[in-house]
């Protein structure tokens, strides 16, 4: 085990090395930039530190080609923190909840966090740590795979263009109270499609035909052996973007994972600019005066897609079970699933009587009588969740929605916002009462 250890050190300690001397020279620039262009000295300094910081680590990280594989690891997350994470936080309860409460705490305090100073320091941060954790032969693994690392790319790319807009949002959030226009109303020069446009639009396809060009040479393309009709992948992803759809199904039935909840994804972005009565914020970056519009679409894009795109991507392994980033991807990982209809907790459980089966010998309209019956809980449940929501919100929380939209924008959009809210809900109920199926009528592969 120490040999192959050493061995996977040296086989990365030319990428380690000069990924340190890649942040290094990135803060230099900054710090360059800061001194030269803004006349901030100590910000220069600042960044200065990060960049001989990063100087330094990158020896440690060309120690595997000198001979000295072991002193990659005094830049490495340390073991202690990593078998932690494995072994605390390596499940989905923990991993959606800590990004939920990122999520919130990012958007709360977002006046903080959007200033260029903390965005740089924490994406020095993630980098970094990044960086340190590839000492992990396992995290390296994943992160690495030519198939995972535009997604990384794209991660960080997100994560920049996420920032820029809150950013600008803020800005013109407090322009609006200072009674100033906004950033886009002041900087509304027009230039020409060509020359302008076409020049840069040039510019940027050949920087991007070189890149493409530089990885095509650097990574080699992901391919496997051919498709085989007896032997299929351990795990078994769909492509990246249909991750968020494939997490879905440990929660849901494939018809509403695959059918139903898309199909409505796509009809709520076609029923938006129908339902929306607000025209502020039209042509300009803007939060408070779209906080509802804004919460709804963060919530919907990050938490409920973009993470669990990222769940299925580096933390579903084998079996699609729950693998921590330092972990083992063990095929023979088993996790107890012990998860109950609602209609047996009602009958079994609660009633503490015989759950009603429908019998084989009996009419097809008797059978589906006793079927009703039996899921009588979960139908009455899903017809109050759907039918009596929508009045307590016109009511209470929506009321000021209700008054302007009308009635039929407002239901609609009201049972839009239920079914997005049902995935959350659902997963809350399997964690927490191991709830496997509100409805299940598997004699009519009808399951919710």
């Amino acid at each position: 085990m120490h040999g192959n250890e050493d061995q996977f050190l040296r086989g990365i300690s030319g990428f380690l090395g000069s990924y340190f001397l890649c942040l290094a020279a990135m803060n230099a620039i900054a710090a360059f930039y800061c001194w030269k262009r803004l006349g901030k000295s100590n910000l220069s300094l600042l960044w200065l530190a990060f960049s001989g910081v990063f100087l330094i680590m990158a020896p440690f990280g060309y120690a595997g080609a000198n001979g000295t594989p072991q002193l990659m690891k005094w830049i490495g997350v340390p073991e202690t923190f990593r078998n932690f994470v494995d072994s605390q936080l390596a499940n989905a309860v923990a991993y959606t909840l800590g990004t939920t409460i990122t999520l919130i705490v990012l958007f709360v305090f977002r006046k903080f966090f959007v200033k260029p100073v903390i965005a740089w320091l924490m994406l020095n941060g993630a980098l970094a740590f990044m960086g340190m954790s590839m000492i992990d032969p396992e995290f390296a693994s994943i992160v690495g795979k030519p198939d995972n690392v535009p997604i990384v790319m794209m991660v960080f790319l997100l994560g920049f263009f996420t920032w820029l807009a809150t950013y600008r949002a803020v800005q013109n959030d407090e322009r609006k109270e200072q009674g100033l226009e906004s950033l886009e109303a002041v900087d509304n020069e027009k230039i020409l499609v060509w020359p302008d446009l076409v020049y840069t639009e040039m510019i940027c396809m050949v920087a991007l035909t070189a890149f493409l060009i530089l990885w095509a040479i650097g990574l080699q393309a992901p391919l496997e052996e051919p498709g085989s009709l007896v032997k299929t992948p351990n795990p078994s992803k769909a492509p990246w973007y249909f991750l968020g759809l494939q997490e879905m199904l440990v929660y849901f039935d494939p018809w509403m994972a695959g059918v139903v909840l898309p199909s409505l994804v796509v009809a709520g972005l076609m029923a938006i600019p129908f339902l929306d009565f607000n025209k502020a914020g039209n042509g300009y970056y803007t939060i408070n005066e779209r906080k509802f519009a804004y919460l709804i679409f963060q919530f919907g894009f990050l938490e409920l897609w973009v993470t669990l795109i990222i769940l299925g991507t580096f933390l579903r392994g084998p079996n699609w079970n729950f693998f921590g980033p330092y972990e083992i991807w063990d095929v023979h990982k088993v996790e107890a699933q012990n998860n109950v209809d609602l209609s047996r907790m009602f009958w079994e459980g609660l009633l503490q009587r015989q759950m009603p089966m429908p019998s084989t010998e009996a009419s097809t309209l008797s059978q589906l009588g006793t079927i009703l019956v039996r899921e009588s809980p979960g139908i009455l449940l899903t017809i109050a969740y759907f039918v009596l929501t929508p009045p307590l919100l016109a009511m209470t929380l929506l009321k000021r929605f209700y008054v302007r939209m009308g009635l039929i924008r407002f239901m609609v959009m009201s049972n839009l916002l239920l079914f997005m809210v049902l995935l959350p809900i659902k997963m809350v109920l399997r964690w927490t009462i191991t709830l496997k199926y509100i409805i299940s009528i598997p004699e009519y592969f009808l399951n919710l």
